[in-house]
């Protein structure tokens, strides 16, 4: 069983900053972000003029887009964020500072634990190591019998990868221009000429 993907702070204000949420959820599909996430979008957008549109779209965007996934306190979170962080969960929610990205793999390792496979859409480092050392545990987990599921990292580069070649970047131009918008905004993705974005075999069947 496959669950919505669930999304970082960054690709999610990168994206919507830009009104390219078209783009993000037809690519992707509809998509989940911890409470946690939306906040730090709308604070962001609130004091960053590059970002003020993305509270915008994030308000207009409906559940069946963007579901919103509660941080309340549960065993279940508690204990995940503890794991996670090595720390207890009330002091954890005490320093801001990539919380959003804690949340996400947190609320991530819930699902797959019950038999979800899970995609984990990531572009800060921290946030994407995280992430894979909870892909790591499950792994063990299923190698010693038990029922999980499965935790895959993806970031912006995978969501521009699979929409190249289709009706939101229908060229390499088109490509380009919105990876130096992406680029403008978020310094964490990486330089286009470090991708094979302009090498995908969508482009050469365009000859």
């Amino acid at each position: 069983m496959t669950g919505r993907p669930i999304m970082d702070a960054g690709p999610g204000i990168n994206f919507f900053s830009i009104h390219k949420e078209r783009l993000l959820f037809a690519t992707l599909g509809a998509l989940s972000i911890p409470e946690t996430v939306r906040e730090e979008i709308q604070r962001k957008s609130k004091h960053d003029h590059r970002f003020s549109a993305a509270s915008g779209v994030l308000a207009k965007a409906p559940e069946s887009l963007l579901n919103i996934l509660s941080d309340d306190v549960t065993d279940e979170l508690a204990g995940a964020v503890e794991r996670i962080c090595r720390i207890p969960f009330h002091q954890r929610l005490l320093e801001s500072k990539d919380l959003g990205e804690t949340m996400v793999v947190a609320h991530a390792a819930i699902a797959a634990e019950t038999g979800e496979n899970v995609i984990v859409l990531i572009d800060d480092g921290g946030g994407r190591r995280l992430a894979a050392s909870e892909a790591r545990r499950l792994d063990r987990m299923r190698h010693a019998g038990k029922q999980v599921g499965t935790i895959s990292l993806i970031g912006t580069v995978t969501v521009l990868e699979r929409a190249a070649g289709g009706a939101h970047l229908p060229d390499r131009a088109a490509l380009r221009t919105l990876y130096q918008r992406l680029r403008g905004l978020d310094d964490g993705v990486p330089p286009l000429a470090s991708t094979n974005l302009m090498d995908l075999s969508c482009w050469s069947r365009q000859k």
